[in-house]
């Protein structure tokens, strides 16, 4: 069982995840936002690669993944820097890239350096069912890791099934069919599709992201997931606030 599977063993309902940017925004402050964070009390945390070209992410991210880089934040440092922190830190993360990043790194250097952090799910948005079948889910397997799928408002039911089948640790049920970042209420267009999902009554957990901001948006997601991922949100907050705002930021999202 690992560490992701743990967290909904203890809890099932009501799970905040955050999201940012490794490097952002500064380049030696990772450490000290994930003990913010899990100090007070996110459930797990999203680590981003910061990548040049991200893959459905708004102005937000993408902002914070060219500071990063600006910064000198490449793979290696950000490897550096969380098993640096293996041993003291007791909040679950979850390491969100992108599958050209692994190549370029290489892909067993790249799992094992992964392992070596202590962490054991990836979120890889570009990632084709196909090739985590064909030649992904072995190598994931020979090294204890366990990939996150995505679905959205336009994903067939026999898609979402076969990704359910797949799925060892949850499944980031993306809100919208628009790209990350705050979009207000939660629409009549958005519940019909939480609801849709909840009839289909499947076997995976379910973290909902994508225009998460708030107490009000978080609340309704758990409602028909297990839990939210925010991430634009907190990282505008990361940038206005600095870490010292993260307590007050965290308070708000669980009201």
């Amino acid at each position: 069982m690992n560490s992701i599977q743990q967290i909904f063993q203890k809890q099932e309902h009501n799970l905040l995840s955050i999201f940012f940017t490794a490097g952002f925004p500064e380049l030696n402050q990772t450490a000290e936002i994930i003990d913010k964070l899990g100090s007070n009390g996110v459930d797990f945390i999203e680590v981003g690669l910061p990548f040049s070209d991200p893959l459905a992410d708004g102005p937000t991210i993408q902002h914070s993944s060219t500071v990063a880089l600006k910064n000198g934040m490449n793979l290696d440092v950000v490897f550096e820097q969380l098993k640096a922190i293996k041993d003291t830190n007791t909040t679950p993360l979850v390491l969100m890239g992108y599958v050209n990043q692994i190549i370029k790194y290489g892909e067993e250097a790249f799992c094992q350096k992964v392992v070596d952090c202590g962490i054991d799910t990836l979120i890889l948005p570009d990632l084709p069912m196909v090739e985590y079948e064909s030649h992904y889910r072995a190598l994931f397997k020979k090294y204890g890791l366990t990939n996150v799928f995505l679905i959205t408002p336009q994903t067939s039911e026999e898609r979402i099934r076969k990704i359910d089948d797949l799925t060892e640790s949850f499944i980031y049920m993306v809100a919208s069919s628009a790209i990350t970042g705050a979009k207000g209420e939660i629409s009549k267009q958005q519940i019909d599709y939480f609801e849709r999902i909840k009839t289909m009554n499947l076997k995976s957990k379910l973290i909902i992201g994508f225009g998460i901001s708030d107490n009000k948006t978080f609340s309704k997601a758990c409602e028909y997931g297990n839990g939210a991922i925010i991430g634009s949100a907190f990282i505008k907050s990361l940038d206005k606030n600095g870490v010292e705002g993260i307590a007050d930021f965290v308070k708000g999202i669980k009201g």
